[in-house]
């Protein structure tokens, strides 16, 4: 990630979860998502990717962070005054964000990650940015997080209809030496032990207007599928009689962090 005018790029993987009890429900997914040097792309722009504009696979500031225009920063100011507000001063390096894109104008990003460095390209921080299907966005920050290494998060904000806001997350994240491969791992624990295994993983190439084509030729609506898997598998839970939650009041603030130390942001 220390590379000279990082390139973005373009992950094709799979999606994968499993729903351990009270009932087991398991499924993958075929996916692509972008994986975008931030700070290089406010500075230079892309050629193969459609920044803030309409195009049939794009990238806008204001689906991410507090909504903010690229006049006022976009997603790139957001995340280095969220960090400021957490005391984290020196992740200036690379902020590379991977992402689901715009397909045909339309997004849906179950979860986003922000991988935040330091100007040596030592990896500071990591801000996990999570949207339920109810409009709602909550981010987690990780202080100081070392790739492969278990992370932990208490859990704050609700996502599924079939999981209380109760227990907490251990993450992984796995980024090969060439950074061609990428996996992260999502586990949710409540006080019965593990109940939730996720991961999204997949293999990274330079985003061109090739790789654009590949994404668009084989899933030419995945956010739309997104969408409606989301609901198909909440149908399966619902006819395996998996208890449904009612949705709670969203988390007074905007972002979790269990390191003693840091502020939390309240919600815009």
């Amino acid at each position: 990630m220390t590379q000279e005018r990082p390139l973005p790029l373009m992950g094709f993987g799979e999606v994968r979860h499993a729903r351990l009890r009270p009932a087991r429900n398991a499924f993958v997914y075929p996916t692509y998502f972008l994986m975008l040097p931030m700070r290089t792309l406010r500075a230079h722009g892309s050629d193969a990717l459609a920044l803030n504009r309409r195009a049939a696979l794009s990238f806008h500031d204001v689906d991410h962070g507090d909504g903010r225009m690229p006049a006022q920063g976009g997603a790139l100011a957001w995340l280095d005054d969220l960090l400021a507000a957490h005391q984290i001063h020196d992740a200036t390096g690379e902020a590379w964000l991977h992402c689901y894109p715009r397909v045909f104008g339309y997004t849906f990003k179950p979860v986003s990650f922000w991988y935040c460095h330091t100007a040596e390209g030592a990896l500071r921080a990591i801000v996990v940015e999570v949207n339920n299907t109810f409009g709602e966005r909550h981010c987690y920050l990780l202080d100081r997080p070392v790739y492969g290494q278990e992370l932990k998060a208490t859990k704050a904000f609700h996502v599924s209809p079939f999981c209380e806001v109760s227990g907490g997350y251990r993450f992984r994240f796995f980024v090969d030496a060439e950074f061609a491969h990428t996996v992260v791992r999502i586990d949710h624990d409540d006080a019965d032990g593990p109940l939730l295994q996720t991961s999204v993983s997949g293999e990274l190439a330079p985003l061109t207007a090739a790789t654009v084509r590949r994404a668009l030729w084989r899933y030419p609506a995945m956010t739309f599928g997104l969408i409606a898997r989301i609901h198909w598998q909440a149908a399966r839970l619902w006819l395996k009689r998996v208890p449904f939650v009612a949705k709670p009041a969203p988390p007074r603030h905007f972002v979790s962090s269990d390191h003693p130390h840091q502020q939390q942001q309240a919600n815009p």
